[in-house]
């Protein structure tokens, strides 16, 4: 009995570290603009499949595609590179 409520506890105290939710969290705004920094932000997995894509591309190239980094890298962003 005494193994199960220390197996409980374990698992609770995992689930609510602050670490493990505050890693996972995107910047809120994308990082100024630097030349030939590549923006790399998550995109919708092929048909089929349940696998995060992350794409890398520069502003100029994410806007060639559609896409506004400043509107869309709070919730998409991942990293940047230099």
């Amino acid at each position: 009995m005494a193994r199960k409520e220390l197996a409980l506890a374990l698992g609770l105290a995992v689930v609510a570290s602050p670490l493990s939710a505050t890693s996972l969290q995107p910047a809120a705004a994308a990082p100024p603009p630097s030349p030939g920094a590549k923006y790399c932000m998550r995109v919708e997995p092929p048909t089929g499949s349940r696998i995060e894509t992350v794409e890398c591309w520069t502003r100029e190239e994410w806007a060639n595609l559609g896409v506004d980094v400043d509107k869309d890298w709070a919730k998409e962003g991942v990293e940047v590179r230099a």
